[in-house]
């Protein structure tokens, strides 16, 4: 995995082309600690993206196939690795966007789902092919599936393993945008960092911590949450400037 920072933007590249940039257990631990040390004072984004013409083919076959370990074992590891990625992935306090620039199978589309933000180009190829080695979605799959697409939609991946294009991904919900070619997948993504480095980041991180964390409240305790961190956000120095730029009629200027 190579990590490379640019302007406030870190940038995760996964490195394993000769295998469509499959995951090992040491790459996902490797980019949990990435995304745990994301820190909005010297971060405006995160950007995950593939080496060669694949984002991620998802969990290393070849790895699983020598793997031998009892049930206990097997949830232990899955905890501190692929588990570990989503909890950092969703608690990370800066945005995270997912540039897919080829096939997302597996973990691979799992990964694009628990971003904040996914792009994709037009010839990329979405599985969530689990079922295809005899498992179950992983990677956060069985929580953010039905919450991004739908139930019945969810289920219809997970069950089939069915490989789809990624302007249906972006039908139902899956990604955000398609971009012609790997150039327009660049340019759409450059904009969308121009914006968040606009963005006070710290807020974002906020809002961004109320809405994962109210995913399973009901709605009383929802709105308690949403009130206690907006008065955070009313403390911040981000708060103080975007009222004076309002009120001095120009742009704001976050840090």
């Amino acid at each position: 995995m190579n990590v490379t920072h640019d302007d406030g933007v870190r940038t995760v590249t996964f490195d394993r082309p000769e295998v469509m940039n499959a995951f090992t257990t040491d790459t996902a631990e490797e980019l949990a600690d990435v995304l745990a040390d994301a820190d909005p004072a010297e971060l405006d984004a995160i950007v995950l993206t593939g080496e060669g013409g694949a984002f991620s083919a998802g969990g290393d076959i070849e790895s699983m196939a020598e793997r031998e370990e009892t049930p206990e074992e097997a949830y232990e590891r899955i905890t501190e690795t692929f588990g570990r990625v989503v909890e950092e992935a969703l608690a990370a306090r800066v945005p995270i966007v997912a540039k897919v620039n080829g096939d997302a199978v597996g973990a691979g589309l799992a990964i694009a789902a628990v971003s904040d933000f996914a792009y994709a180009v037009e010839s990329a190829t979405f599985s969530c092919a689990f079922v295809r080695v005899g498992l179950i979605p992983d990677t956060g799959g069985t929580f953010l599936l039905p919450r991004l697409v739908g139930l019945r939609t969810a289920k219809r991946l997970a069950f089939t393993g069915e490989f789809f294009p990624a302007e249906e991904a972006a039908e139902m919900g899956l990604i955000n945008e398609v971009a012609g070619d790997e150039a327009d997948l660049d340019e759409a993504v450059a904009d969308l960092l121009d914006t968040l480095r606009e963005r006070p980041t710290r807020t974002i991180g906020l809002a961004k911590r109320a809405i994962h964390e109210n995913m399973g409240r009901g709605w009383k305790e929802a709105m308690d949450y949403e009130n206690a961190v907006q008065s955070q956000a009313y403390g911040t120095a981000e708060h103080e400037e975007g009222v004076a730029a309002f009120l001095e009629g120009r742009e704001p200027e976050f840090e």
